[in-house]
């Protein structure tokens, strides 16, 4: 007896709903992204073997590069802002509204107080231009000529009193940086009472 054929009929799939989720997804996305802001410094760090990443909050940045030039920078806008109030408390440099807001959205500086109004005046492109930052003083320990001291010990208080956390701190220095440059910086973490803190390295080439 002969088999009966079955008519095939061509499949059809409906991605309409496929697509309307995608683009749920993209915007999201999108609208959640935080633009990463140029750095004025850039820095070529070592390479090692060691693979932690980096915390995204409650973490503050030290770098050193560019023959010794200490650039400084914390994570979280709120951070940010309140560290600048407790600086310009101590230093008698006010700051207006506007500055405020603008300084919260920079991730790193590398200038004397005396000098960042005109650095948070500018626009980014400007901000960013080589050799226009030319680092925060760290002369001395605990005198006010140390300023990378009390931006450090700052960002501390701040984090303490908005987050009712400790506040971390990592060193990214440059490859070609001479050891008492990064030093000078442990030096200042530890006359603090600070002893635990991270390097920041580039994982080596033959490891990816």
């Amino acid at each position: 007896m002969p088999r009966v054929k079955v008519k095939r009929a061509s499949t059809a799939i409906d991605m309409t709903a496929m697509c309307d989720v995608s683009f749920l997804l993209l915007t999201f996305f999108i609208l959640t992204a935080t633009a990463r802001q140029p750095e004025p410094m850039q820095v070529d760090t070592p390479a090692s073997v060691t693979q932690v990443k980096i915390p995204d909050e409650n973490l503050a940045l030290i770098t050193v590069g560019g023959g010794g030039k200490l650039f400084f920078g914390v994570m979280g806008r709120d951070v940010r802002a309140r560290t600048l109030e407790l600086m310009s408390e101590k230093y008698s440099v006010p700051f207006t509204p506007e500055e405020k807001a603008e300084f919260a959205v920079m991730e790193s500086f590398g200038v004397p107080m005396g000098n960042l109004k005109e650095i948070i005046n500018m626009e980014t492109s400007d901000r960013v231009r080589e050799g226009l930052q030319p680092g925060i003083p760290a002369d001395t320990t605990k005198e006010l000529s140390n300023q990378l001291h009390h931006w450090i010990y700052s960002a501390r208080v701040a984090t303490k009193e908005l987050k009712n956390e400790d506040l971390r701190l990592s060193i990214r220095g440059d490859a070609n940086e001479k050891y008492p440059a990064v030093k000078k910086v442990i030096d200042i973490l530890q006359g603090q009472g600070v002893n635990k803190f991270s390097l920041i390295t580039s994982l080596r080439a033959e490891d990816f």
